[in-house]
């Protein structure tokens, strides 16, 4: 039972770094460091995408972007690691 909540755990958090290597490309697009037209940049873009929208679209339906500023990220990233630390709970109670 550890074994799978810690793997739960990790995949937590490669999602966790999924999410901000999205962002992180999102704000280099916006800033013109990387050009769109590049197949490669595009090929990830759209991989980023298909890993992050699903989580994204619900969220969105209830928290607007404000001031031209998508809080989605962050709030998913806030939920995650509520989630992980309750799974790390539950780690500690097994063990004992």
């Amino acid at each position: 039972m550890s074994l799978l909540l810690y793997l739960i755990s990790i995949a937590i958090n490669i999602y966790i770094l999924i999410i901000i290597l999205q962002v992180a490309i999102s704000w280099l697009i916006a800033f013109e460091v990387i050009n769109t037209d590049n197949q490669a940049a595009k090929n990830l873009i759209n991989l980023l995408k298909k890993a992050t929208d699903p989580v994204y679209k619900p969220i969105r339906k209830y928290i607007p972007p404000i001031g031209g500023i998508d809080l989605t990220p962050l709030i998913v990233i806030i939920l995650l690691q509520i989630f992980e630390q309750l799974l790390l709970g539950a780690l500690v109670r097994t063990m004992y």
